[in-house]
């Protein structure tokens, strides 16, 4: 096994424990201190305003956790987010993703988005199968990210590192999938998914 796969499995376990006992909301009436350097970039609840920096807010627990895990652990690399997890014990882990997941979700943008592009790029994703694994409302479950209402650039930069194997993912899944899907194609599927109104 590769690993990351062998990584995956350890967050499976450390997620298990997590979710199923997690704690309730009580836990929340404040902001979590460790949560506060997240909050900085990623904007307040959630909601991010900086290019190319994701929005949070609603995100699927177990995804925050895998990322952060994989962060922690340098399996994903980003140096200001390489150097902000070091330190984060598996407690740490599961308490900032829990918490980013009661965080507003983002909303879809004024622009409601070209009818026409929204809707070549709405076939492209029923022909990829994207709001399978995604949901159909782009929620996410489990470990499959939100992606609804997400920042636009942040899409396309992940979905372009997804295809060129920049980033990995827990499987190829996001690789296989996008092998064959242009850079052109890229463009639209991140314009869409920015815009989609669940």
């Amino acid at each position: 096994m590769n690993r990351v796969v062998l990584s995956m499995l350890a967050v499976s376990a450390l997620a298990g424990t997590a979710f199923a006992v997690g704690p309730g909301m009580a836990a929340y009436a404040a902001v979590p201190e460790k949560a506060e350097v997240c909050l900085t970039c990623h904007g307040e609840n959630g909601q991010s305003q900086t290019e190319n920096i994701p929005s949070l807010g609603a995100q699927q627990p177990a995804y925050t956790l895998i990322q952060l895990y994989m962060f922690r652990e340098k399996l994903r690399t980003s140096e200001i987010m390489n150097g902000i997890a070091k330190d984060l014990t598996d407690d740490d882990l599961r308490t900032l993703s829990d918490f980013i997941g009661t965080l507003p979700k983002p909303q879809p943008p004024a622009d409601a988005g070209d009818p026409a592009r929204m809707a070549a790029a709405k076939a492209l994703v029923d022909k990829e199968h994207c709001n399978s694994c995604h949901s159909a409302d782009f929620s996410g479950r489990d470990n499959i990210p939100r992606l609804a209402n997400q920042r636009e650039d942040y899409l396309l930069q992940t979905l372009r590192d997804y295809k060129s194997n920049k980033r990995a993912g827990y499987d190829g899944t996001m690789a296989e999938v996008l092998g064959p899907i242009t850079d052109a194609q890229i463009v639209e599927l991140a314009y869409y998914m920015a815009r989609v109104r669940p």
